[in-house]
Parts: structure tokens; C-alpha cells; sequence
């Protein structure tokens, strides 16, 4: 099973746990291009980590089904007060 984990902050791995956020961003560099596109992005799941957790620590995890991305343009206090490119990476539904 390929996985792509992506570390967070405490705020941004909460709204996701509660199912206020969605999407998870990163910036459209050539490292996230490398990370998402074929053949590299054909994941089967997203972990989502509160900071890097010890490998027994579930409580600091969230399991995602690959639902894949949306490449968007978004204004983010995260990245700054202009607009920026992004991959939106769809992390709404849990792994069945």
C-alpha cells in the first residue's frame, strides 16, 4: 500500500479530525510535482500526522483514502498575503 503522510500543524490537524477542513495545501513547487504526479502519485492513502508522532502514537494520526488533487489559487495567512498556486489535496473521506 503506497501512503503519502503529511505532517501538520495542531490546528490544521484538528479541523481536519472535526471535518471543517477538507483540503490540505502545498505549494506547487517541483518537490510536491515530483511527490504527486505519476508514477510517484498513485497513492492509496493519506496519513495525516499532528507534528511526528512516535510510530505507536494513533492518537496523532489520521488515515485518509487517496481521493487525489485539485490544483487551485488561493490567499492563505499560512503562505503569505498574496495569492499562491496549490495543490488542494482532498482529505475528506477516512479510510473504509
Amino acid at each position: 500500500m503506497k501512503t503519502l503522510t503529511l505532517p501538520l500543524k495542531r490546528e490544521y490537524f484538528e479541523a481536519i479530525r472535526d471535518g471543517t477542513k477538507t483540503e490540505e495545501y502545498r505549494l506547487c513547487t517541483q518537490y510536491w510535482q515530483k511527490r504527486l504526479y505519476s508514477p510517484f502519485g498513485s497513492y492509496d492513502q493519506v496519513v495525516l500526522t499532528l507534528g511526528y508522532p512516535a510510530r505507536h502514537d494513533h492518537d496523532r494520526r489520521l488515515v485518509r483514502a487517496w481521493r487525489g488533487y485539485t490544483i487551485k489559487t488561493i490567499t492563505h495567512p499560512h503562505f503569505g498575503p498574496s495569492p499562491v498556486q496549490v495543490f488542494a489535496i482532498d482529505v475528506s473521506e477516512p479510510t473504509p
